[in-house]
């Protein structure tokens, strides 16, 4: 592990999760490193077991924020454990419960991390359920007391012991509340706990001294630092039900944390809580209808006071500052009255009533007050309880946002060629209405959900509108684009504005007023042509958005600069990792929305310094982004378990030459050979020769550079090998040629960051079950090149769930064999299939022919020399291998 990485969790389905290093700002010291190496070893081994530890041991060296959150989840776990009265008892039999509350929040501050989307009560209970085995296993070989097991590994960590105080409300006017203390007694008949009064101790261990100190230890911890306690002590009352005054309870209240830290478990009336203020004020945004809502539309706002659970006038709360502090019995339930929180509260309440009179609030505004509010009214008090809220109507719109099935459904035209499923066209009717509205929207499907479908059924939805659509993409994905508007939606006009498409393009804002209904562009081109900045477009797309995650970029800040009303960035990981990808994906999509990048990142800042809670941020950004995964259940039985998709690449400068003077060479040698066995084995070699062309000019040439400068089919790779890396999931490479592997294999443990394998012929049978178990087993191995005669056969790769097929065998059945390795018995995801194709080469053109007769079982050129190709006349070849770019 280098000096330059920490170590983070990616989460995986049913509890489980990964550890893998990723790029670090700064180095880390000697010792951090050998702590996350030994780390890293120990989770490779037993992941829950390591995790059960490192949380028991306390250990925190600069762990990264998804670390940190695992950590937080552990120690959620060790708390409960400690808080068992009848963990000596029962030891490995202990059974942990935590409460769907508990673990929502913990849902509710997730930071954005690698499978976040995996975080719901099933994954937690899952992970606590494998946490109970490791701590059961331990404590079973352990002969001493989990008391001693527990201060073994870390001193700080208390167990509880059997006292329970209990304070109950009365209706004895006088005294309106009881308590009671208990301890737990351990029945072992029926294995059940039981709770006695503690007066029940004095007769149980009348003749055990030690027992009865051992029972009140807890008891008597809690005196040192509680009067309370002392003289419930002293005159021996603890061990007898009593009646308490409204004064008497209120101390034993505001105590409660000095008796919990002294290992005393208390039961108390649920409305104190968690020390919350009594006082409350609530922000609600967005109550009243409007015809038409956009970033630009005002919304109404009003501050409300509430005091307990009833809204109450600035008069009202005035009034309660004449009474005592203490208990108050008000509307039928006892509240706190703190005067010291309730002026803090008027104050601040008076900031926000004059802040929604001085000041106009757009959608915008008031989508992003959640995140800064207090700053923005210039609070400081961190204890005051005060909360924004959507009004009925802002509510309606964001849930609709949150929840696409409850948004209306439009009629799909006829002139639109493709079925969409289910979860497509709740997308389609989802940027709909976000157009609609003039929210820029976030399209943020899982790999292989068909992103591009629903954006041209969006586009296509709108054509009579005259609409014009700027769609920048990767220059790789160009071929995929115009493949799909073709099939899928015909009577769209398109224009390529790209050199590689067009040789005749020129800067010329004309172009914007020619009857084209979509201009299609690279990130590379925007610089180049200003017209395109200059003009007002009604949409703009995105694709592979990820590209201006990086503010400070050209690339970024020339993309930011073109004008539309409607925005669509489309990206298979939006936000996995950084949160500075964030800001930059939102500032294009809505300005303003996450503030200026430096006060999003002092906010950032705020969020670890305080324990990393997230929810603020996900409630903001969460309605613009629509992301559904493979692995949802709303839509995995809408998919089918393999999904093949055709990964287009454009020939380079370099291979384009290449490609010309080859097809030039061929014709003047079936010129002169017209026939015969010599003419067949021409084709077949030059046939080889064009897909080592469309591979890479250097597998052609001969030399080992191979520089991804020079091959479409290497820059297509780097993208889709980035996107799987971003959910650290695994791929398997097939080639047909033995000598790319390696050149394959170096270039993607330069994107994976990781170590891969290869595989061929020529590896030893026994290093062959060596490379299975590697990319098999729990340490992270991205990535297997396979030649597919070696690899077709014999082997199983289900921690794959993608599969590339580098250059095309031309058989369809011994690709599906090979793609087999990961779509077998023992594959619990769906597999994603991506074929690559060099557009307007030999390999397109034999791509169609294998489409129009996939009922072909041999391949069409045999092993024989008698395959189809090799029959065709000269003008059928000549078709064949030209280029049609």
């Amino acid at each position: 592990m280098s000096k330059n990485k920490e170590l983070i969790v990616i989460i995986k389905p049913n509890g489980s999760f990964e550890i893998d290093s990723d790029e670090k700002k700064g180095t880390i010291n000697k010792d951090t490193l050998e702590f996350y190496e030994n780390l890293m070893k120990a989770f490779n081994q037993d992941k829950y077991k390591a995790l059960f530890l490192l949380g028991l041991k306390g250990e925190n060296r600069s762990l990264s924020v998804s670390f940190q959150y695992l950590l937080d989840i552990c120690l959620l776990f060790i708390n409960e454990l400690a808080k068992d009265p009848t963990i000596e008892f029962v030891r490995e039999n202990v059974k942990i419960e935590i409460n769907d509350a508990e673990i929502n929040a913990l849902i509710d501050k997730a930071p954005f991390m690698i499978g976040s989307e995996y975080l719901e009560i099933d994954w937690f209970q899952n992970l606590f359920k494998k946490l109970k085995e490791s701590f059961s296993k331990e404590i079973e070989n352990y002969k001493g007391s989990v008391k001693n097991y527990f201060e073994k590994y870390n001193s700080n960590i208390h167990l509880v012991g059997r006292i329970f105080f209990h304070l109950v409300e009365s209706k004895v006017e006088a005294f309106p509340f009881a308590f009671l203390a208990t301890y737990s007694s351990f029945i072992s008949s029926n294995g059940k706990e039981k709770h006695l009064p503690l007066k029940n101790a004095l007769v149980e261990y009348k003749n055990n001294k030690e027992r009865m100190i051992k029972l009140l230890s807890t008891v008597n911890k809690a005196s040192e630092k509680s009067k309370f306690v002392s003289e419930l002590i002293e005159s021996g009352e603890i061990f007898h039900p009593l009646r308490l005054t409204a004064e008497d309870a209120y101390i034993f209240l505001k105590e409660i944390e000095i008796y919990e830290e002294a290992g005393i478990l208390c039961r108390i009336p649920k409305w104190w809580g968690k020390k919350k203020s009594a006082s409350k004020i609530t922000l609600e945004i967005g109550d009243k209808n409007k015809s038409k809502v956009n970033f630009d539309a005002l919304v109404d706002f009003e501050a409300k006071l509430y005091f307990g659970d009833e809204r109450v006038t600035e008069k009202e709360i005035k009034k309660l500052l004449l009474e005592a502090e203490g208990l108050s019995f008000i509307k039928g339930k006892w509240v706190e009255v703190n005067h010291e929180k309730l002026e803090k509260t008027l104050e601040a309440y008076e900031k926000a009533r004059n802040y929604s009179k001085n000041n106009a609030m757009t959608v915008l505004e008031a989508m992003r007050f959640e995140l800064e509010y207090k700053k923005d009214m210039k609070i400081e008090e961190n204890d005051i309880d005060f909360e924004v809220t959507n009004g009925e109507f802002l509510d309606t719109i964001v849930s609709k946002l949150l929840n696409p099935q409850d948004i209306e459904t439009i009629n799909v035209k006829q002139s639109f060629k493709a079925t969409l499923r289910t979860y497509q066209e709740k997308g389609l009717n989802w940027l709909y209405f976000m157009k609609k509205l003039g929210l820029g929207a976030c399209l943020a499907d899982d790999m292989g959900l068909g992103k591009t479908i629903q954006v041209i059924a969006l586009l296509n939805q709108v054509k009579k509108k005259k609409e014009k659509t700027l769609i920048v993409l990767p220059v790789s994905l160009i071929g995929n684009w115009i493949n799909e508007i073709e099939k899928f939606a015909p009577t769209l006009k398109y224009y390529v504005i790209h050199r590689s498409e067009n040789n005749d393009i020129e800067d010329d804002e004309a172009l914007f007023n020619e009857g084209y209904d979509l201009y299609l562009t690279s990130y590379g081109m925007l610089g180049k042509f200003n017209w395109i900045s200059n003009v007002l477009w009604h949409n703009l797309v995105l694709d592979e958005a990820q590209a201006i995650k990086n503010p400070g970029t050209k690339r970024t800040k020339t993309t930011k600069k073109i004008n539309a009303r409607f925005k669509i960035a489309m990206t298979g990981t939006p936000i996995e990792n950084k949160l500075g990808d964030l800001w930059s994906l939102f500032d294009f999509l809505n300005p303003g929305l996450l503030g200026t990048r430096k006060e999003f990142k002092d906010f950032a800042q705020d969020i670890v310094k305080n324990q990393g809670d997230y929810s603020n941020l996900k409630h903001v950004v969460n309605p613009f982004i629509l992301r559904r995964l493979k692995t949802d259940k709303s839509i995995i039985t809408d998919l089918p378990e393999k999904i093949e998709m055709k990964a287009y690449a454009s020939l380079t400068k370099k291979q384009s030459v290449l490609y010309k003077k080859l097809v030039n060479e061929l014709i003047q040698v079936m010129e002169s050979e017209d026939s015969g066995i010599k003419r067949k084995g021409i084709i077949l070699s030059s046939i080889m020769k064009f897909k080592q062309i469309c591979n890479h000019p250097d597998q052609y040439l001969g030399q080992k550079n191979y520089l991804e400068k020079e091959s479409g089919k290497f820059k297509r790779l780097r993208e889709i090998a980035e996107e799987i890396y971003e959910k650290r999931e695994r791929v398997i490479v097939f080639t047909q040629f033995r000598e790319t592997i390696e050149p394959i294999k170096e270039f993607l443990e330069g994107i994976f960051k990781h170590k891969g394998h290869g595989f061929h012929g020529g590896t030893k049978i026994k290093d062959r079950k060596k490379i299975v178990d590697s990319f098999q087993g729990e340490a992270y191995v991205p990535f297997i090149v396979l030649s597919i005669k070696a690899g077709g056969l014999g082997l199983n790769l289900t921690k794959a769930n993608h599969v590339i097929h580098f250059d095309r065998w031309w058989n369809p059945a011994v690709e599906d064999q090979a793609t087999d390795r990961a779509f077998r018995i023992g594959q619990k995801k769906n597999v994603i299939v991506h074929k690559f194709i060099t557009q307007g080469t030999i390999e397109e053109k034999i791509d169609l022919m294998i489409e129009e007769k996939r009922q072909l079982s041999k391949d069409i050129i045999s092993t024989d020399q008698s395959g189809a190709i090799t029959e065709m006349n000269n003008e059928e070849i000549l078709d064949l291998i030209r280029l049609s770019v």
